[in-house]
């Protein structure tokens, strides 16, 4: 068995097209084919369910696939590990983040890349169900996400970096500009925009807004945070974010931030990596960064430096 001939059943795999698998993997269709044959011959089980096009993998199929996802993350961390030891750490950190995570995103890339100069960073925008494939397919070194989201499974390692807090973002010239603190219910009766119903953090918000008993009914949905901030200037909309993304947005001229009453903190974000044991030298590297950035103290000091006045 040949470490290319799992290459090619990875790419079979993920393109679903034995010409699109071959031009990905630089040969030609006749070439990966003959391959993947000879990888069924060698293992004495059948992998590809062949009709007059690619049906899928067979049930002993995606057990190898399973496999190959690990043999083959297994000898990108070998290297990563060697050129470690004779250049500093090499590669491409690949990171998952849920949207409304992006915006501390550099809190520890900014730190990583620091530390790791030759080291290099890709970010992908994902729901916490595509991080779970990402990780489990070993397509992703670590990811930013919901620690308590049910779609994350189980038997991955996760690191606590902060609690969401929620606040009023709300013009200065608004009826709750000058309160000290306000109720959900209140911040209801705001024309409001917020994240659209799909996003997690718009779930839990809508939560809070239910047991102060109220509903939240926004003019403005968006699908991301830059989205709804687009919408803040101006004086005539007000918002309810996460803590979280004053880091990156700040205030919005003209706005001011209110706490609002309910639970001091949110559900917790966190760092997840995948299932290796030990984890991938790259990952392990952002773990190390994670636990020494203080990610929690970073923003909760933030946010009391708008809350005294400076929003």
């Amino acid at each position: 068995m040949l470490l290319r001939q799992l290459e090619y059943l990875v790419a079979l795999a993920r393109e679903r097209h034995f010409v699109r698998a071959a031009a990905a993997c630089y040969v030609s269709q006749p070439s990966l084919s003959a391959a993947i044959r000879r990888l069924e011959h060698e293992l004495g089980v059948p992998i590809v369910r062949r009709g007059r096009r690619y049906e899928g993998l067979t049930p002993e199929g995606e057990v190898v696939l399973a496999w190959a996802h690990r043999i083959l993350a297994e000898r990108d961390g070998l290297r990563q590990e060697l050129s470690a030891l004779r250049d500093g750490l090499t590669g491409t950190l690949r990171l998952g983040v849920v949207p409304t995570a992006l915006p501390t995103a550099s809190l520890l890339t900014t730190p990583f890349c620091e530390r790791h100069p030759r080291a290099r960073v890709s970010i992908e925008s994902l729901s916490s169900a595509e991080i779970r494939h990402g990780l489990a397919e070993f397509e992703l070194d670590a990811a930013m996400t919901y620690l308590d989201d049910d779609a994350l499974g189980g038997g991955l390692r996760r690191l606590p970096l902060y609690e969401e807090r929620y606040v009023l973002l709300t013009p200065v010239d608004g009826p709750l500009a000058t309160a000290a603190t306000a109720r959900w219910a209140q911040a209801a009766d705001l024309p409001l925009c917020l994240l659209g119903p799909r996003m997690r953090n718009r779930r839990i918000i809508d939560e809070c807004f239910a047991a102060d008993g109220a509903t939240a009914a926004p003019a403005i949905e968006s699908d991301s945070v830059a989205g709804l901030y687009a919408h803040l200037p101006g004086g005539r909309w007000s918002s309810v974010i996460s803590h979280a993304w004053l880091h990156m947005f700040g205030v919005p001229d003209g706005m001011r931030v209110v706490p609002l009453d309910g639970p001091a903190h949110g559900p917790r974000v966190g760092l997840v990596t995948g299932p290796d044991d030990p984890p991938s030298v790259l990952a392990g590297a952002l773990l190390t960064v994670a636990r020494q950035a203080d990610v929690r103290q970073a923003l909760d000091e933030l946010l009391r430096t708008y809350l005294d006045g400076h929003g």
